[in-house]
This record gives structure tokens, sequence and C-alpha cells, in this order.
């Protein structure tokens, strides 16, 4: 039998999950009192749900699930890979949360305001940074096509990311509708603009040149390819967009920025980004990540889907989330040497095997100043200390004396 984990997942010690517990509890309150409220999906879906979903890449990144008994037999007999499995694991919150809409919205108080923080899951080729199975912290707001959802959502995550005091953040924003109107102007044809966004996302791993090639290579207009270069020679402002695309196109990011801008008080800067595009495939305007200048990569993304609860309603709902990556979080903060503030100093209680009973009623008198765990004597006291030292352990104390705590030297 293997000891290790599957690659890819994680066994976390009891230090690192007091840790993940402290900062997904700091996270939920934070959404809880935006006036959030919490729900639980299932981590399996219906296959058919998963693979309509327009996750983009994700949708091969799918686990999913063999049919069982008889009906594996079936299929079996049946041949084709396609009908083995009728469920997979979520790799995201956000098509659950979808599908939770349209089976409980005669139950919800619309705009309805959702947090979701649970496990889950993508077959990822596992490197540094990428999990098959790790934690989101979602908050989406279901039923408003209004600018303030976002406004909200940008200001409650930035809100909760502060709170876990990380700063030097940027929150980028864009906006498909504008990126399109962009490309359709200079001269890409409209059945082409979802290739077209999809080499453009690259811009800050291939640079211009790079996103040129790709273009060309797809066998893109010539004329319009020129033209974009042209373009992306200088930094895409909202003004050099407005010149392109019109001042209507830029209105409703206009406000967004300038309400978060206030909102934020100098905590963090939000910024445009028209190279901003978010691979799902099920994002239908404004999009937004947020970056560290700490940590390579995006910590937060999310955007507006207005699209993907109509699959199952067969009608339009209007929804925007906001997600944070809690496992790129738990590595920034590990790293960093972080330390859960004001936490009550751990004390191990030593007693005799027959005075378990007082022990336990001792502890429970000192919890109210330490976090005390009771141990009977060990045979080998300093190789024990030696042990509770390196888990952090602030010091000890014996049953007959518990007035005398003994600090462990660090």
């Amino acid at each position: 039998m293997k000891i290790t984990t599957v690659k890819g997942t994680n066994d976390y010690l009891p230090e690192e999950a007091r840790l993940r517990d402290y900062l997904q509890n700091k996270i939920l309150s934070t959404y809880l009192d935006a006036g959030f409220e919490r729900i639980m999906t299932p981590a399996v879906e219906d296959i058919e749900n998963l693979d309509k979903s327009d996750g983009g890449d994700n949708l091969n990144l799918i686990f999913k699930i063999l049919k069982r008994g008889d009906k594996l037999n079936k299929a079996l007999l049946a041949g084709g890979a396609d009908s083995l499995c009728d469920m997979g694991l979520r790799y995201d919150l956000t098509l659950p949360l979808s599908r939770y809409y349209a089976n409980n919205r005669d139950k919800l108080v619309l705009p309805a305001k959702c947090i979701q923080i649970d496990k889950v899951y993508r077959a990822e080729r596992p490197q540094k940074g990428r999990l098959r199975e790790f934690v989101q912290c979602d908050i989406d707001i279901i039923g408003s096509s209004s600018i303030n959802s976002e406004i909200e959502l940008i200001h409650t995550t930035a809100k909760a990311l502060l709170s876990l005091d990380i700063k030097d953040f940027t929150v980028k924003i864009n906006d498909r509708h504008i990126l399109r109107t962009l490309l359709a102007n200079v001269g890409f044809a409209q059945d082409s603009l979802d290739s077209v966004c999809i080499t453009f996302d690259k811009l800050d791993k291939i640079g211009a040149q790079g996103v040129a090639a790709e273009l060309e290579e797809k066998g893109m207009d010539g004329a319009a390819i020129a033209k974009f270069s042209e373009i992306l020679a200088n930094p895409l402002t909202l003004d050099s967009v407005k010149e392109i695309c019109g001042e209507d196109s830029i209105e409703g990011i206009e406000k967004i920025i300038d309400a978060v801008t206030e909102l934020a008080e100098g905590k963090y800067a939000i910024r445009f980004d028209i190279s901003l595009v978010r691979g799902q495939g099920y994002y239908t305007g404004t999009v937004f990540e947020i970056v560290s200048d700490k940590f390579r990569g995006s910590i937060a993304g999310g955007g507006r889907y207005d699209n993907l609860i109509g699959k199952f309603t067969g009608e339009n709902v209007p929804a925007v989330g906001f997600s944070i990556g809690f496992e790129r979080i738990f590595a920034l903060l590990t790293e960093a040497g972080y330390k859960i503030p004001d936490a009550k100093k751990r004390i191990a209680l030593l007693y005799d095997k027959t005075d378990a009973v007082k022990a336990i009623k001792a502890a429970e008198e000192m919890r109210g100043e330490y976090d005390v765990v009771i141990y009977e004597k060990p045979k080998k006291l300093s190789k024990y200390l030696d042990k509770i030292r390196s888990k952090g352990y602030y010091g000890f104390c014996f049953l007959d004396n518990i007035n005398e705590i003994r600090i462990l030297q660090h």
C-alpha cells in the first residue's frame, strides 16, 4: 500500500490545518459581514452539465466517474468512451452554483448573494501552484445586471485579502464587449473573434510580436493583424480605446473603476487591462483579476456570466462572481512566515495516567488564557519536549503545578 498522496493532492499537518482554517474563516467572516450567504453544493455533477458548461480549457481537465454495475457493462458492450461516464468532479464552483440556482430559484431572494468555500478538482499536470484538488473561495451575485454588483464584489474580495494582511495588489479589469468591439473595428471577422481573444490572452507571455505571429499562423486577415499590432505598440488606455470604439463602450467600466478607487482609499489599486480575457468561455462581459506584487500570477479572478444559468432554465439570468484562489493565498502567506495574529499560546499539560479526569478539568480552567492540550507524561521527557517545541508549542506544565508554565526556548 502506498503512503504518499495522489499526485496533485496534499496532506496537511495540524499546524498547517490550523492556518488554513483561520484563513478560510477570515475570508468567510468578511463575506458574511458584507451580506452574502453561504450555500453548499455536491462535489459531483452530471457529466452533461460539466461538458456543456463553456469552461474553456477546464473541460479537458474534468475527472470523469465511470458508470457502475449493469450500466457500465451495457456501456462497455455498446462501445464508445464517451458513454462510459455519467458523472464528474466539479472543476470550479460557478457551474454548480448555476445548477443550484436553477434547482432552488423559487426559494431564493433576488438578487441572490452567495458564498461558496469548497474543494474543486482538475486533472492538471501537478507542479508548483497547480494542484488537482484545491480550495476556491467564491462570492457571486445572481439576478442583477447592474454594475453595482461588480463594484460590491471587487470591494468585498479586496477587503477579504486585506483582512489577511495581503497588500500591494492590483485589481485588473476589462470587458469582453469592449475587447470584441476593438477587434471588430480593426478588421477581424466576427466569427474569428473568440479565436483572436484566446491568442490575445497570451500577450503577457509571448508579447505583441508573438501575438501577431500566432494570429498569422491561424490565417487571420493580414491587414487586421497589422492594424492591431500598430495599436499594441502603445499601451492601450481607456482614452485610446474610447477613440477606437466610441465613448459609450467604456462608460460602465469607467464607473466601476471610479467607484472602486474611491472605496479602496489607497489600500489597493484598480486599472484597466485590455489584454485580460480569462479562459472560461462562459464569461460574457466584465472580467477581473487580482495580481500581487509578491506572487507570480493572479490570486483571484472572476467576471460576469449572464448566459450560463440560462442553459438550465431556458431564460437569461444575469450573474457575476469573484473567486479567491485559496491555495495561492496559503502558499504566499506560508512562504512569508505568516503567523495567526492574537492566537492563544499553545500549552501541553502533562499528567499521570490515573489523573485523566483531573487533567481535563484543569485544562478547561486554563483554556480561557491558553490553548491547552493534555498528554500523559512521556517516559522520555526531553525528546518529547523537542517534538512539541518543533510544532510551535509555547510551553508546558505538570498537573500538580498548573500555575508554573515552563517556556520552551525556540
